[in-house]
């Protein structure tokens, strides 16, 4: 705070001003020889004037200008201020009284601590929220309204891949230089889904690869032995090549709180299913199951592989925040080496009720599949859970880890594979690709 300096003192009206100047003599010392006092320069400067001696009224005036600052300082009456401080605190104390009195006679409002549970009372009319723990992730959904996308999944069974006429199929190769044999005129997209006009409506993940990719994840990986069981786990796909049994990170059990059915050290394909029919930008965008997402808003879809689209990314999972990701629901990672190597090409939706004999009939639509494996936080995938159960739609069918379908044969593999790197956010293509 600033703080005003005063500065006292002041002339007496009767007595004139005097106006002090001296001069250092030869000797150096005030009162030696060429020392003088005067009230304006010597007329005669080699003649000094005498020291004029001061009269006692005048000695009696310069005193009283000395007392002056004294006792200029008046006492300020802080009564106000201390009746102002006690009328502020009556006033606090009367309102949290009013406060408690109100909510005890309001039964319908209870607060319950939002670490462990979140409790509300919707208005009038409107539809309850769901009541879930968030251990430490926020995972209330909000008051209800209409979902616009639920039961939009087309009715599209499988068929037998071979006597019927069968467009191109997923799961793939995608190590570079591997070719499919299925001619196709599909195109994929080959940028950035959202610079493609299609938004993520799911996120789900299958135990071990279903995709394959020489050296990263294939037959040569490895994971937990014994794999973690579970009544009704699916087929276990391709592992990395990360997994180290003496290292912590990949055996040290980590506290799953909204993921069901995962373990530290396996490998988990993740997909991301995006689409211009999405409900993109409104509570419905994420769904389960995904093709309601894929599927929602009528009239949009004109060309599956154009304006259909799965990110594909392979983790193996650790337990070491160094590997944190916050925002997996979002699509796939593209940070430093993550997405740098990517393989564009179309295919089908997969899972393990399709096979080399039972295919899938959602096709084409273009995938997008990172090639190398990475290491990722159990954490990481446990924020992602939370973020799901937080969305209008019930995802609570996509919290666990799905089968894996067999690698499709080449016969099915379309040959329009495609390099690139999404590093930056944008696709920049191999220049030896189409």
């Amino acid at each position: 705070p600033y703080r005003p300096s005063f500065l006292g003192g002041m002339s007496s009206p009767q007595e004139p001003k005097a106006s002090f100047s001296t001069r250092r003599g030869r000797n150096g010392a005030a009162g030696e020889e060429g020392d003088s006092v005067s009230d304006g320069p010597s007329p005669l400067p080699h003649v000094a004037k005498a020291t004029p001696q001061l009269a006692p009224q005048t000695m009696h005036a310069e005193e009283e200008m000395t007392r002056q600052p004294q006792a200029s300082v008046q006492r300020i009456n802080l009564m106000p201020i201390y009746l102002f401080m006690v009328f502020l605190a009556g006033f606090g104390i009367a309102t949290f009284g009013l406060v408690v009195a109100w909510n005890r006679d309001c039964p319908a409002a209870e607060t319950v601590d939002a670490v462990t549970q979140v409790t509300t009372t919707p208005a009038p009319g409107a539809t309850p929220p769901e009541t879930t723990t968030s251990d430490g992730f926020a995972t209330t959904k909000g008051f209800g309204g209409i979902n616009v996308c639920n039961a939009k999944k087309p009715d599209l069974n499988n068929v037998d891949c071979l006597e019927d006429e069968v467009a191109e199929q997923s799961a793939v190769d995608v190590t570079e230089g591997v070719v499919g044999e299925k001619e196709t005129d599909a195109v994929p997209i080959t940028k950035s889904y959202w610079n493609a006009g299609l938004c993520p409506v799911n996120v789900h993940w299958h135990i071990g690869a279903e995709h394959r990719s020489e050296g990263q994840y294939d037959e040569g990986g490895m994971g937990p032995s014994p794999a973690k069981e579970w009544d009704g786990k699916g087929r276990q796909g391709f592992q990395c090549r990360h997994y180290a049994k003496n290292d912590k990170m990949f055996n040290e059990p980590y506290e799953w709180k909204h993921c069901k059915h995962m373990e530290v050290g396996e490998t988990y394909e993740v997909h991301w299913p995006h689409s211009a029919a999405g409900a993109c930008g409104t509570p419905n965008q994420y769904q389960t199951p995904f093709y309601d997402g894929v599927f929602c808003m009528d009239g949009i879809l004109t060309s599956t592989s154009a304006q259909i689209g799965v990110q594909a990314q392979v983790f193996t999972v650790v337990n070491d925040e160094r590997f944190y990701h916050p925002d997996m629901i979002d699509g796939m990672i593209v940070d430093g080496d993550m997405a740098s190597d990517v393989a564009f090409y179309t295919g089908s939706t997969t899972g393990d009720s399709r096979s080399n004999s039972v295919c899938s009939q959602y096709t084409p639509i273009t995938w997008q599949v990172d090639r190398m494996c990475h290491l990722i936080s159990a954490s990481s995938f446990d924020k992602m859970c939370a973020d799901m159960k937080s969305k209008r739609d019930d995802m609570s069918d996509d919290l666990h880890p799905h089968g894996s379908r067999e690698l499709v044969a080449l016969e099915f593999h379309a040959r329009n594979v495609v390099s690139g790197s999404m590093s930056g956010g944008r696709v920049a293509l191999d220049a030896a690709d189409p």
